[in-house]
């Protein structure tokens, strides 16, 4: 079985902490997809936002799917671009802080709109 590479995919996590396999799953798939040479793009948003503010590993982990924390970990370390809904943020009293350590800059819903058509394909959360 061959993999495609140079696709592009927006993986839009919404679900909250209480989702811990579906939170899990999308950032498992969007590590996935850029360790196969993908170009991927992760928008959090709603209760998604909340994922950045895991601060220990064994906090929350899907069955199958990891760890957050670990997941959050690696994605510091790739080239995954993130962007996270400044609408959704602050409606969860969260400020700047929420991005510390992230390669990650707060977008509103028409940059969501403007990745989902560019990308090949588009995974939810």
């Amino acid at each position: 079985m061959s993999i495609i590479t140079d696709n592009t995919v927006l993986v839009h996590i919404y679900s909250g902490l209480e989702s811990q396999n579906k939170i899990t799953l999308g950032l498992l798939v969007a590590l996935t997809a850029e360790k196969n040479d993908h170009k991927v793009t992760l928008f959090l948003a709603g209760d998604g936002v909340d994922i950045l503010n895991c601060k220990q590993a064994g906090e929350i982990v899907g069955q199958g799917t990891g760890d957050l924390y670990e997941h959050l970990e690696n994605l510091k370390n790739s080239k995954v671009t993130i962007y996270v809904s400044g609408m959704s943020a602050k409606s969860r009293g969260y400020d700047e802080k929420l991005l510390n350590g992230y390669k990650a800059e707060f977008a509103m819903p028409d940059l969501l709109i403007e990745e989902s058509i560019k990308a090949d394909s588009v995974l939810c959360y």
